[in-house]
């Protein structure tokens, strides 16, 4: 076990000994993800010379736990769970080693499978009590269920897992999938997540995939949230679920969040100019005889109620961010921004005669 650099070096320096005397070195690293950086920066110079040979084992996603110049230099090989068919075949292998067929039925066997959850040591020890059984009473489902214990989901609220069923349950929403959503949801609390996190992506997949489409979604978002504050698990995890049945079923809209990026990257690209000057207030002599607020039509005393000016930036060319789709409440916003843009039309046409 290497408790830091120094015990590092040590390994290396024995490494380039070996070298010397055409003997080379593999060097295996379990659970490398715990080195921290400057631990693994002290590996980059001997794995780059081929002093060591480095192999490394790791449960959590080598993307985010090894630095890039480490990373680089290496193969990765993702290990994924067992399957079905796998499991099936270490319970063969496990029968052969033991003389005899386990005592289960075979939906007691599929049961047996899934309370594995992939994992084949979890397998064998399960495989270990049901061999000390009698073999003339097969066990079920439900008397399995009463002998060994299920094995807790796999789920890391710090890692790859947290991030990957988050993303798998906010996918389920944009793509309309109720039943996937509220599954993903399902597993994310039985996982132990916590449940403001979850409540907070689900605020933001109401505004980012949803929008104006349902103006209602956000309000539903942060009504389970609220909701949730009062009544706490598990009750109030029902709220949560209610949310995502509403998120899932509404229909869908980026525009808003198109929109805004782009006007966004213009504000970044104009700087700093100065809105018209017919916009800005006046409170002061001087301010209105340098001609601020001049020329300025104030919308409601129009006969339309809509004075057409420009609000863009002087010299700026007028940009078009936002552009609702046909879903949901996205279908009257585009027919009022239709009615404002031949109004503009209008009147800039007036003006030019």
């Amino acid at each position: 076990m290497f408790s830091g650099v120094a015990d590092l070096r040590r390994v290396f320096e024995a490494a380039k000994k070996r070298r010397e005397i055409g003997r080379g070195t593999l060097l295996f690293v379990d659970e490398i993800h715990r080195f921290n950086r400057a631990q693994q920066d002290a590996f980059l110079p001997y794995v780059e010379d081929g002093t060591v040979i480095l192999v490394g084992a790791t449960t959590e996603n080598p993307s985010f736990e090894l630095i890039g110049a480490l990373l680089s230099r290496a193969q990765v090989f993702v290990l994924r769970r067992l399957d079905d068919d796998d499991l099936e075949t270490l319970l063969r292998r496990a029968e052969e080693h033991l003389g005899h067929d386990l005592p289960l039925t075979q939906d007691g066997r599929a049961a047996l499978r899934a309370m594995a959850d992939g994992d084949g040591r979890f397998l064998f020890n399960l495989v270990e009590e049901i061999a000390r059984l009698p073999a003339d009473s097969p066990l079920g489902p439900q008397e399995l269920a009463r002998i060994v214990q299920h094995r807790a989901p796999l789920y890391d609220k710090a890692q790859e897992g947290h991030y990957n069923l988050i993303s798998a349950l906010h996918k389920s929403l944009r793509g309309s999938d109720t039943d996937a959503a509220l599954y993903w949801l399902a597993r994310m609390l039985a996982g132990g997540e916590d449940p403001i996190y979850i409540l907070r992506r689900l605020t933001r997949a109401a505004v980012e995939d949803i929008g104006l489409a349902d103006p209602h979604a956000v309000v539903q978002a942060l009504a389970a949230w609220d909701t949730y504050d009062r009544l706490g698990s598990p009750e109030g995890e029902l709220a949560i679920a209610q949310c995502v049945i509403y998120l899932a079923t509404s229909p869908k809209s980026n525009a808003a969040y198109q929109a805004f990026g782009e006007a966004s990257r213009m504000a970044r690209e104009t700087g700093s100019l100065m809105p018209p000057m017919h916009i800005l207030n006046a409170p002061t002599r001087l301010m209105r005889d340098l001609g601020y607020g001049k020329g300025y039509v104030y919308d409601r005393a129009t006969e339309q109620g809509f004075s057409g000016q420009n609000y863009f930036p002087d010299g700026v060319t007028r940009r078009s961010f936002y552009r609702p789709g046909e879903h949901g409440f996205e279908r009257e916003v585009r027919k009022r921004l239709d009615y404002w843009d031949k109004l503009r039309q209008r009147t800039a046409t007036a003006r030019s005669e």
